[in-house]
């Protein structure tokens, strides 16, 4: 369960249950550690249960979750940049500036990849193939431009206040603009809202939900190829995660290294 959908799902239980369950919720993140598994396993049926109205079974759950958590101690969760395919570059974390960050998506043949680079040291990418199931549908290149912007804020259990995301693509940027404006419930041309196996929601219902209930964040467009460093570096990440589909390298330390030299370029351009 993803941070966003927990936080979701804990306001469908009664206050008392609310109370108990917000402490617990660094263990709905993957890990493998069997004890923070058991933990979060206990605590996602619990939420499942109240979805259904079964209360009782709730709380039951939920006591399982509580013991499990005293017994077991301080939560061994990773936090989101040690998660698979993110990263961060520790020494901008507390450099007080706005918060910029870029998304971008590559796609050839049949596969792509997402990534997002933020100001703060924060970046990820992820590579993406087509299968049977694939719920794309025709506009493939915007639904993973929009798709990076949702990995983005997935980086995140809040997004920073006032962050100022970029994107290269014109027409993702109208879309981001349309949700925040309350345009919900429409999607890109074909893309399938079919339920989904691993994930409580389609990924741009998701995404078009969060956006808005966040007027806050500054969707802008950037020129791709423009020489701004926090877009270059999405879009190399987005390259590199594009290639490891088909290529065999290591791909954190080379993602390590771009994300540190391009966001080191942009933490100068600020001083000049």
């Amino acid at each position: 369960m993803r941070p966003d959908e927990f936080l979701r799902a804990l306001h469908l239980l009664p206050a008392a249950l609310h109370a108990r369950a917000l402490p617990l919720r660094s263990y709905v993140r993957r890990t493998a550690c069997v004890d923070c598994l058991r933990i979060g396993d206990a605590l996602t049926l619990a939420l499942t249960a109240v979805h259904y109205d079964e209360i009782g079974s709730a709380e039951q759950l939920l006591d399982t979750a509580v013991r499990l958590a005293a017994a077991h101690g301080t939560a061994c969760r990773p936090e989101p940049d040690q998660e698979r395919g993110r990263g961060r570059v520790g020494r901008w974390t507390a450099v007080p500036a706005p918060v910029v960050a870029a998304t971008d998506a590559s796609w050839k043949g049949r596969g792509g990849g997402i990534a997002y680079v933020v100001s703060d040291g924060h970046y990820g990418l992820r590579g993406r193939g087509t299968g049977r199931l694939d719920p794309t549908g025709a506009s493939r290149v915007l639904i993973n431009e929009l798709r990076a912007v949702d990995f983005l804020l997935s980086a995140y259990e809040q997004a920073p206040s006032g962050m100022t995301v970029l994107v290269d693509s014109i027409v993702a940027l109208r879309w981001l603009r349309r949700w925040q404006a309350g345009g919900v419930t429409a999607m890109p041309a074909g893309y399938s809202l079919r339920p989904r196996r691993w994930a409580e929601q389609p990924t741009l219902v998701r995404l078009a939900e969060q956006v808005s209930r966040r007027p806050d964040l500054s969707f802008q467009h950037v020129k791709g190829h423009s020489g701004h460093a926090v877009n270059e570096a999405a879009d190399g990440l987005s390259h590199m995660a594009r290639r490891r589909l088909e290529e065999t390298f290591d791909v954190r330390p080379r993602a390590h290294a771009l994300a540190e030299a391009f966001l080191k370029d942009w933490h100068a351009s600020l001083t000049r």
